[in-house]
């Protein structure tokens, strides 16, 4: 069943570095709010479940930084004689870090919206047995030390629908 986590995190992270994906929709939020967003690039969109603390110490992370991972995996056997019929309970962490609170909240609205554009897009049939509704749940956290002096971490919850 593991299978299910990482095909349907390697959909998502398909989705986000596609040409009409994530910076697409950062550009065109960030046109229209007449501020500037840093685009991001495809090393930033990891499918990984790494809290920051670990990730800042392990590895040189960039910020804004995408984590894309699976939560939870539901076999609901809904499909009669299929192996998995169910959902896979995915979430997207935006995590945007700067030196000063000034506009740290703002500039993860803008990135935490056009992860919703993405997804917005993107409802129907991901094939390859994998299937999304449209619903999801965007939670912002609180402003932390870390990063490169605070952190803020935006997080997009959603079920995707799967059968094999």
């Amino acid at each position: 069943m593991a299978w299910v986590g990482s095909t349907v995190a390697a959909q998502v992270v398909s989705l986000l570095t596609a040409p009409q994906g994530l910076n697409a929709c950062v550009a065109t939020l960030a046109e229209a709010d007449n501020t500037t967003a840093v685009p991001i690039g495809q090393s930033q969109i990891v499918a990984q479940n790494v809290p920051v603390e670990l990730a800042e110490r392990s590895t040189n992370v960039l910020y804004p930084a995408i984590n894309v991972y699976c939560e939870k995996i539901v076999n609901q056997l809904k499909e009669k004689f299929r192996n998995f019929s169910g959902k896979a309970m995915m979430a997207i962490e935006v995590r945007v870090s700067q030196d000063g609170l000034d506009s740290i909240e703002s500039g993860l609205q803008t990135y935490v919206d056009a992860v919703t554009q993405v997804l917005d897009q993107n409802r129907g049939n991901w094939g390859e047995g994998m299937y999304y509704a449209g619903c999801y749940e965007a939670a912002l956290g609180p402003v932390k030390h870390g990063g490169r002096n605070f952190i803020q971490i935006g997080k997009i919850t959603f079920e995707v629908g799967v059968s094999d």
